[in-house]
């Protein structure tokens, strides 16, 4: 029997139709202009329209060949069969080198892309592991263009500001490049310049990228990725503001006062902008430099992972992209957290529900902590929980993944993509899963207790008083997570009647030692012995 063949939809055929007229109509460019004239010309504005062009037919080109190799390769599958979760994995795969390597010749904004979407943890993971080889690093610009820029911004006179200033820089990335100089003063600066043409090239890649991604969601409706380009687009735009950067910088370095290790450089607003940022030169290394942590007997367990975005390489701090949490949402976090870590299923399915995760809330633990909801273990998992917890994802869609991401709000979502770049750093510097999981409960437990104290105590004139309710909460914080630990150290001893009587009274002192309570009754209690320090005599 002769099989019938295949025919795309018509709305599917209209769209590569449609996709396979760009990528003509900017062919030209792209065979008109090798690799040589582009970079000659791409300092000028015909140059770099006719680079656009050469970039957006490539990405136009992959995305048709993308969708090409979905339709051909999953077609007649079921999609809850073994043959189809083992084929849509290999055009995964297929897809993310395809991408990568497209990310790789385009370079700039689309290296930014690849690296942005790889840190998600919402695409497959053929996609996240593929994209995450992409590396930063491009061929520094002759120094007469960093000349120009720095004079359209500090002035035609800039040179007169400085001692000396490197014309090699230190460090090329896609949208700027560093230099070190000296001040009059002879102290040692690093220099961030930004590109010229970045502001204008972003504009062009984002659009790109941005049609790309509303065309895949006409073809495709169960397509939930459309915020993708956006999100990057934001990202990018407070990337490119140096003058956001630096007052990230500044705000960093406030709120990190207290730390000896941690040293944040200092701005020099006179001669920073928005394409030039001035900051006070650090030597350093990278916090995965397992040499370097090995000549200074660190061992890399204990180094503190709250402090990993501030521990890189100091010429290169990196302060642009920040995001400040909802109180609220900040609080609810640190709850699931504590849930998260003593399986308290009814809660995590609660605020699941209040992060508008639904019925996905059950996967939270799974994300998290890398154990099932059903588990009985805080940080080990049996071989039939994984077992188990293996086949219920075998049962996941895509467009269950899809869904499940679409309903997350922004700042969800800014979390999980944070702590998968942690796990990745920690993983190279062969840090334990429970050490990274006893972090993020300590500091849940520190957050829910002792949030916004900071800020108020460096803003009011009682500073003294906010240091010690600060104190005694830190002491209350550190007592709930003891108890905490132990709690979790019961649950993971088989069950016995002493064990069933000790959590019991764990449970008690842990309920007694929550937020809601110390919050409102600590601060008045402080208050009112501030005011009126003989009330108890």
């Amino acid at each position: 029997m002769t099989p019938k063949p295949f025919n795309f939809p018509a709305k599917r055929r209209t769209g590569l139709l449609l996709l396979t007229a760009a990528v003509a109509a900017t062919a030209a460019a792209a065979q008109a202009s090798n690799t040589h004239e582009l970079s000659s010309l791409s300092a000028g504005k015909l140059g770099a329209e006719v680079h656009g062009l050469v970039r957006t037919a490539r990405a136009v080109s992959a995305v048709a060949s993308t969708v090409v190799d979905y339709e051909f390769s999953l077609r007649g599958l079921r999609k809850d069969s073994d043959q189809y979760r083992h084929s849509i994995s290999e055009v995964h795969l297929r897809s993310a080198k395809r991408f990568l390597k497209l990310c790789e010749v385009n370079k700039g904004f689309y290296v930014k892309a690849g690296q942005f979407v790889a840190a998600q943890r919402v695409l497959p993971k053929e996609y996240s592991s593929t994209l995450s080889a992409l590396q930063d690093q491009v061929a520094p610009l002759p120094f007469k263009v960093i000349k120009g820029v720095l004079k359209d911004n500090l002035g035609p006179d800039f040179t007169e500001m400085f001692e000396s200033l490197d014309e090699e820089p230190i460090a090329a990335a896609s949208i700027a490049q560093v230099h070190h100089a000296v001040l009059k003063s002879d102290q040692e600066v690093a220099i961030k310049v930004q590109y010229p043409w970045v502001q204008q090239q972003m504009t062009f890649d984002t659009r790109t990228m941005y049609f790309l991604s509303k065309t895949i969601a006409w073809l495709y409706p169960q397509y939930r990725f459309e915020w993708l380009p956006l999100a990057f687009a934001d990202s990018m735009a407070a990337e490119l503001d140096f003058i956001h950067e630096a007052r990230n910088s500044e705000r960093a370095a406030k709120n990190l006062r207290n730390n000896k290790l941690i040293r944040v450089p200092h701005v020099f607003w006179d001669l920073t902008s928005r394409q030039v940022l001035t900051m006070q030169f650090y030597t350093g290394r990278k916090i995965d430099d397992l040499d370097f942590l090995n000549q200074l007997g660190v061992e890399p367990e204990k180094v503190d992972l709250s402090q990993f975005t501030t521990m890189v390489n100091s010429f290169l701090l990196d302060h642009a992209v920040y995001r400040e949490l909802d109180e609220e949402f900040r609080k609810d976090f640190c709850q699931l957290w504590e849930a998260l870590i003593l399986k308290d299923l009814n809660k995590t399915l609660r605020l699941g529900e209040r992060f508008g995760a639904g019925k996905y809330s059950r996967y939270l633990p799974i994300i998290f902590t890398g154990t099932p909801v059903e588990s009985k273990h805080a940080f080990g998992i049996s071989t039939a929980e994984k077992e188990t917890m293996i086949n219920e994802l075998k049962s996941l869609l895509f467009d269950d993944l899809s869904s499940f991401m679409e309903t997350l709000p922004p700042d969800f979502i800014a979390i999980m993509r944070i702590d998968g770049m942690i796990r990745s750093i920690i993983r190279k510097m062969g840090v334990s899963r429970v050490t990274r999981l006893l972090t993020y409960t300590k500091y849940a437990v520190y957050g829910l207790l002792c949030s916004k104290l900071d800020v108020e105590s460096s803003r009011s004139p009682m500073k003294s008083y906010f240091a010690v309710e600060a104190a005694f909460l830190s002491f209350i914080a550190t007592l709930k997570y003891v108890l905490i630990l132990i709690k979790v150290l019961i649950g993971s001893i088989d069950s016995t009647p002493w064990r069933q009587k000790v959590n019991n009274v764990l449970n008690y002192m842990h309920s007694k030692i929550s937020s809601e309570f110390w919050g409102i009754v600590v601060h008045p209690v402080f208050l009112l012995l501030w005011i009126r320090p003989n009330v108890l005599f």
